[in-house]
Parts: C-alpha cells; sequence; structure tokens
C-alpha cells in the first residue's frame, strides 16, 4: 500500500480514526478477496457516525478513491443490495 488515508487528525478521537481505517480497510478487502456483508455494513455504520454529513463522507470517500482506486460508493451500493451473510467482492 503506497498511499495514505484521509483522516481528520484535529477533530476526530483515536478511536474514530481507527474505526475510519477499519472502514477503509474493508472496502480495501472488498476489492482485494472478498469481505463479509455484515462487517462492511457494520463498518459503514460507524464511519457514518464519525462523518454524518454526505458532502464530509463525499469529500473523504473521493480523496481516497483517489488515492487507492477503491471506492467506498460502489462497495457500500452492493453490499446494501446483497442479503446479509454475503460476501462482497467487488
Amino acid at each position: 500500500m503506497s498511499y495514505t488515508y484521509p483522516i481528520d487528525e484535529v477533530h476526530w478521537t483515536k478511536e474514530e480514526i481507527i474505526d475510519v481505517v477499519n472502514f477503509y480497510s474493508m472496502v480495501e478487502q472488498a476489492y482485494e478477496k472478498g469481505v463479509s456483508r455484515d462487517d462492511l455494513m457494520l463498518a459503514y455504520t460507524r464511519f457514518k457516525q464519525i462523518v454524518p454529513s454526505k458532502s464530509e463522507e463525499k469529500k473523504l470517500c473521493g480523496q481516497f478513491e483517489k488515492e487507492s482506486g477503491y471506492s467506498c460508493y460502489r462497495t457500500v451500493k452492493q453490499a446494501r443490495s446483497m442479503s446479509p451473510a454475503d460476501k462482497v467482492k467487488m
């Protein structure tokens, strides 16, 4: 991995940073090897508690996609269309 995660070190606690990084990691796993839909949606729910603003989510996920090539939006969209306990593979 030769990129950095977009995080807000000024306004987020250490725990919030860890949870946001966990969500980004789940998106990466969905592209690289597949990830449990339930785990991904749980991580996304926590991400949305930290980043409730849709515009902030778009900004952060856009930065993440620009850096990594992985889309949070497409990954979550696919996960939402799947049944619980399915595996998300992009």
